[in-house]
């Protein structure tokens, strides 16, 4: 029987063991993630592990749900202790899901503890956890150096004043870049109660009456350009499903008029809009050699009664199941077709996808960049073992999986760095089994230079940081 999570954890081969010492230690671009900048500038000393914890990890309240724990203990006003003690009670319950594997690793490489989380346990790791807080190394920058983050990627409204990443570009004392990433998921939200809110909420930002969809599209293009001032190498849009349905200028101000006016669209309407606006979009980025990451297939705000209570964001979404293959065809050809088709990555919630996307990649490749298309990693609920392995075969399958650009936290927790630990390991395991299998020579020079790549290098020049 191996040891709980030592030295060796979900390393089974000797060649799986000799891949990570090659990317043990290296740095991390974390090149999508939803860390605030603001948090990172202030750079706040944390109170305790609570808050480090559970606060904002709708990963954890979901599984403190499962458990009926209450939600006094989850997102109310019980104490950080209460619910530091109540998440201890869910670790028994947890075997086979990756939070029992992120809270250990963190606890290991943040705390130096060891000793495995539990009800019984809890009480001595609160305390020894936060005599460690007290001493100092905990604040965000101090947590992000610590994890050897060489840059972030943040996601950003086309609204957003960026005043953080200024003020961070000018701290030269930290190390790590933080920079932009472009999200314009409620620009093309028009079919949203959301959408007129955030029009003048960009109105009040570029300084400019948008009263048409041709002088929206002329203000989010000096939002683009400003973005880029900034730093901005990446963009990330949220979909179901990628629409394909076109519609000529005349069609699209309509259809942009009608929204001002507050009436309903049509689900012809609504796609036609979003198809137009993010071929718009997609040119843009073209021009600017920004990679364009489109997430599909995420139900969010399932559960009503909750999301009128808490808000979005609090762990009530889930996969969705949208035959996504034909629009996504259409739309990258589109683009294709024109000459202006960015980098582009492309993740799906739905592992069913994963062949759509593996072998989608294939049809749409040039000499732009290498594996210019790419499958983005497993992603939210596929972020597992079987999730990582299932990904990653696929790829190797169907494209390159050398040229893979590897792991991303999708997190909002300074703590979550050890889950590209995690992604290594697992990545390193699959490799070694391929080698063992007699189905790759034992290469140590293009091995190193694979998992290499795949943990940093292929990100850091895809990307151009």
């Amino acid at each position: 029987m191996k040891k709980f999570m030592d030295k060796d954890f979900l390393l089974s081969t000797d060649t799986a063991k000799e891949l990570f010492e090659y990317c043990r230690d290296m740095p991390i671009f974390d090149w999508h993630c939803h860390l605030s900048p603001k948090e990172i500038y202030e750079n706040k000393q944390p109170g305790d592990i609570a808050e480090l914890w559970l606060s904002g990890d709708h990963y954890k309240w979901r599984g403190m749900r499962s458990c009926g724990i209450e939600e006094k203990y989850i997102t109310g006003d019980a104490s950080n202790y209460e619910k530091f003690m109540k998440w201890s009670q869910v670790m028994d319950w947890c075997i086979g899901n990756p939070l029992y594997h992120w809270t250990h690793l963190e606890l290991q490489r943040y705390f130096d503890i060891y000793t495995p989380f539990s009800p019984e346990t809890a009480d001595a790791i609160w305390k020894e956890a936060n005599e460690k807080i007290k001493q100092g190394g905990f604040r965000p920058k101090e947590l992000i150096e610590r994890s050897n983050v060489v840059c972030v990627c943040t996601t950003d409204d086309p609204a957003d004043t960026l005043e953080y990443h200024r003020l961070l570009s000018e701290d030269k004392d930290f190390k790590c870049k933080v920079i932009p990433a472009f999200r314009p998921d409620k620009a093309l939200n028009i079919d949203q109660d959301s959408f007129l809110p955030w029009i003048k909420n960009l109105e009040n930002v570029s300084g400019v009456k948008i009263d048409s969809y041709k002088t929206l599209a002329a203000v989010l293009k000096d939002r683009i350009d400003f973005f880029e001032e900034m730093g901005c190498k990446a963009t990330d849009h949220a979909l179901v499903y990628v629409p394909c349905v076109r519609k000529n200028e005349e069609q699209l101000e309509s259809i942009f008029e009608k929204a001002l006016r507050g009436e309903k669209l049509t689900a012809e309407e609504t796609d036609g809009y979003k198809t137009e606006l993010l071929r718009f979009l997609a040119g843009e980025y073209y021009k600017k050699g920004w990679a364009m990451e489109i997430h599909i297939g995420a139900i969010r705000n399932n559960n009503t009664f909750m999301f009128n209570k808490l808000g979005a964001d609090t762990g009530y979404d889930s996969v969705g199941d949208s035959e996504i293959a034909v629009g996504l065809s259409r739309f990258l050809d589109s683009l294709a077709s024109e000459e202006k088709l960015p980098k582009t990555i492309l993740f799906t919630l739905n592992p069913k996808d994963n062949y759509v996307l593996g072998t989608m990649l294939g049809n749409f490749q040039n000499s732009d960049a290498p594996s210019k298309i790419q499958f983005g990693s497993a992603w939210w609920f596929n972020d597992n073992i079987d999730g990582m392995y299932t990904q990653m075969k696929a790829l190797g399958n169907l494209g390159m999986l050398g040229k893979f650009v590897g792991m991303v936290t999708d997190s909002r927790s300074f703590l979550s760095y050890p889950r590209h630990e995690y992604f290594r390991r697992i990545m390193c395991n699959l490799l070694g089994d391929i080698v063992e299998n007699g189905e790759y020579p034992h290469d140590t020079k293009v091995l190193s230079r694979i998992v290499k790549g795949i943990a940093f290098e292929n990100a850091k020049n895809y990307f151009g940081i």
